[in-house]
């Protein structure tokens, strides 16, 4: 359960009995309060945000405010607040610590990539030290939408296409933020969002409406929400967009009865940055304090609001009886408590000296090169080309010179990734700098060349985030054709050629749809020119979406996806490229084909005429390019000895399904042992397949170990529309165990009544 936040100490029912109404209103709104780079342009602001926060605080009309990093900053701030009211109550500051702070971490689609809860709860408490240290108390994460449209940008934010996956991988991220309790240590507040549905915008457009079944709603988009509650997260971030027609941020059927009681959430929700407002924008309410009304009234206890607040307005409702006193009471009550749970009543500021020393911490550094060696999947490796031979084994030729081509391969900024504002660009290593450091480090030195190639194309409109310094920039005195033939010349003159292709950071991410899932600009042009010269090609792959590659399949021994692999992201690849860490990451979604497939997901139900669903459409396959759950190794794995404890179980008993999974090379390596499950019949017809259990192994050249699932009453039930609820049917189930949705080592069991 979440840590509870409406039961409460007397300290905080005492606190909360001496405030003013007015008073109890200002901790109900958070103010964004933006602090820009020495260079930034603060003409993006509203006018006067800055000023209107400053007297926010000395009024103590304000609770919480975010985009604060500073510690020197945040303590300023913090001593004006508790100078402003008359009951000294601290801020909360809340910031996007979506994967990492100052040591950046692969993107969270990456992390999911790794399989491995216990790396995603090792990178998030890596981040919440950092977070914690300069002042921050919450972080707006993790993003928990499933996403089954790569067109959508914010499909970097989460995990993939899985409910079992995402739930998987919420409660490793809640555990990370916020340690074994809620006010933990070097800690902070996790904040799952967006609740919910977010991830199903039609059309892949971001903050459009969401229209869903109720059977997709409670079994595909809610498990990862049920997983974070249970894990204890002490806050939820409400959505922007319409779900079945009612702003999620108003909807009380969704604020109330789905997250208070069906998934017994009890900590604090808060709106997503100014979704109260748009309520009115959204032509729900009739004015602000209309909005803040119907959000107040559905269960938002805290408003995030760049400027003007609707809440703000809840004076006016409160005085004509249109908000009672006790609601009120009652978020302001979950605020207090959390502030309480985080020790921020006795001691609100932080050390601003200690904080430098946390945040230059290299065992974070570590940390973050590891997690981009787990999270990498090896898409396609045909006749053994990775890892690149550089010392003499009897086996293979020997590379003495790497062609490192391609803009993306000495871009800094795209090796974070998206969704970062206090990250160090000097600190961080690029591929090409990584495999430089590794080919110098060699006793028989391997020469490194590098040519850009093919110019990165520019975004046809600017991003909401170009303020912080992330927007592309273009090189007028950029030749491209120019560039073009010195990228041949130079994979001409190469053993091998290692071309970085992908997507710009900022061509993903939040307001970064797509429309089209080609490889952008040049890049497939450059691509083509290289491997006509003949010279053995590695396609390294920097993305947070799947991208067209069917040339590239076909054509391109090696294609490694790194994703965007953070602060120490090059010298994980160049240690992938040449076998100092083996790739085992698998695909969290499936990779479709082309962008007309979309959405395609493994999960679906058995057509009237299965023996064409793979034959849907008459000029492409209805099969993605790979399959969920795909990646190879240069490690090698075989399945067998598929066990069932029981051929018959109860509705409420547990089975145990064992396999044997095997290191079958000479190389060592990871494997990801996954279970699928079908049910054959009953109450509602479900999918051909569903992931119900998976396990990341570290084999030996050679070893086998015995692997282990349990399957219980939870990984058989599912919510039906037949009954409107939960059920368990009495029926038969198919059970499949290997590398990849597509396993074919089967077995079967039956469930009686």
């Amino acid at each position: 359960m979440s840590a509870d936040q409406t039961k409460t100490s007397a300290r905080v029912e005492k606190l909360l009995q001496s405030m003013t109404p007015a008073e109890k209103i200002g901790q109900l709104i958070q103010y964004f309060y933006f602090q820009l780079p020495p260079d930034g342009d603060d003409s993006t602001l509203p006018p006067g945000q800055i000023q209107a926060v400053e007297q926010a605080l000395a009024s103590g009309r304000a609770g919480s405010l975010l985009f604060v990093t500073d510690p020197a900053t945040t303590n300023r701030l913090q001593r004006e607040a508790i100078a402003g009211n008359p009951h000294g109550i601290p801020l909360l500051f809340g910031f996007d610590v979506i994967h990492g702070l100052r040591t950046i971490f692969p993107v969270p689609i990456a992390m999911a990539a790794s399989w491995s809860p216990e790396l995603i709860e090792q990178a998030q408490t890596v981040a919440a030290r950092e977070a914690r240290a300069v002042g921050i108390h919450w972080a707006f994460a993790p993003m928990l939408d499933i996403a089954r449209d790569p067109r959508w940008g914010r499909i970097i934010e989460g995990a993939g296409e899985d409910p079992y996956l995402g739930a998987a991988v919420a409660a490793a991220q809640v555990r990370g933020f916020q340690g074994p309790h809620l006010g933990a240590d070097e800690h902070i507040i996790a904040g799952p969002k967006h609740f919910a549905g977010y991830g199903a915008a039609l059309g892949g457009r971001d903050y459009d409406e969401v229209d869903l079944s109720d059977q997709e709603f409670w079994n595909t988009y809610l498990p990862p929400f049920k997983a974070a509650i249970d894990a204890g997260a002490g806050n939820v971030m409400s959505a922007y967009m319409d779900l079945n027609g009612v702003p999620a941020t108003g909807n009380r059927w969704l604020l109330h009865e789905v997250l208070r009681e069906a998934l017994g959430f009890e900590g604090f929700v808060v709106s997503d940055a100014n979704s109260a407002r748009d309520l009115e924008t959204h032509h729900y309410a009739a004015d602000l304090t209309d909005a803040g009304v119907k959000a107040l009234t559905a269960g938002l206890d805290l408003e995030m609001a760049i400027h003007d607040p609707a809440y703000a307005h809840l004076d006016e409702a409160l005085a004509d009886g249109r908000v009672d006193l006790e609601r009120i009471d009652t978020s302001v009550r979950r605020l207090l408590n959390a502030k309480e749970a985080l020790g921020l009543l006795d001691n609100p500021f932080v050390d601003e000296q200690a904080a430098q020393t946390v945040l230059a911490d290299p065992a974070h550094r570590d940390a973050a090169r590891e997690a981009a060696e787990s999270s990498a999947v090896l898409l396609r490796n045909e006749g053994g080309l990775l890892p690149l031979t550089v010392v003499p084994d009897g086996s293979n030729d020997v590379v003495r010179s790497i062609a490192v081509l391609g803009q993306m391969a000495d871009s800094k900024r795209d090796t974070l990734g998206p969704w970062i504002f206090d990250y160090d660009l000097d600190e961080t290593v690029t591929i090409l700098d990584g495999i430089r450091s590794y080919a110098n480090g060699l006793d028989t030195p391997v020469e490194v060349t590098y040519a850009p190639g093919a110019p990165s194309p520019i975004r046809l409109f600017p991003s909401m985030f170009d303020m912080w310094g992330d927007g592309s920039k273009t090189d007028e005195n950029f030749d491209a054709q120019a560039e073009l033939l010195r990228a041949v010349d130079a994979a001409t003159a190469a053993d091998v050629a290692v071309v970085v292709v992908g997507e710009r950071q900022d061509m993903i991410g939040e307001g970064a749809s797509r429309s089209s899932l080609d490889l952008p600009g040049e890049q497939l042009a450059l691509l083509q020119a290289v491997v006509a010269t003949g010279t053995p090609t590695v396609v390294v792959l920097m993305s947070g979406r799947p991208l067209d590659l069917r040339w590239a399949e076909e054509n391109v021994p090696s294609i490694l996806q790194v994703w965007y692999p953070g602060t120490r992201g090059g010298d994980a690849v160049a240690n992938l490229l040449f076998g100092q860490a083996v790739p085992g990451g698998k695909l969290p979604f499936s990779w479709p084909r082309h962008v007309g497939q979309v959405p395609i997901h493994y999960a679906h139900t058995r057509s009237h005429d299965p023996v064409k669903q793979d034959r849907r459409y008459w000029d492409e396959e209805s099969t993605p390019l790979y399959p969920f759950g795909h990646g190879l190794s240069y490690a090698s794995f075989s399945y067998s000895n598929l066990t069932v404890s029981a051929a018959s179980v109860g509705r409420d008993e547990s089975l145990t399904v064992s396999v044997d999974v095997t290191n079958t090379s000479g190389h060592d390596g990871d494997e990801v042992a996954q279970l699928y499950l079908h049910q054959r019949y009953g109450t509602s017809s479900r999918p051909v397949r569903l992931l119900k259990g998976f396990r990341r192994l570290s084999l030996a050249a050679g070893q086998t170990e015995r692997v282990e699932f349990t399957l219980g009453a939870e990984e058989r039930r599912y919510w039906s529309a037949a009954t409107r609820d939960w059920v368990l049917d009495a029926t038969a189930f198919d059970v499949w165990v290997g590398g990849n949705s597509n396993a074919d080592l089967h077995a079967e069991f039956s469930v009686t009544a």
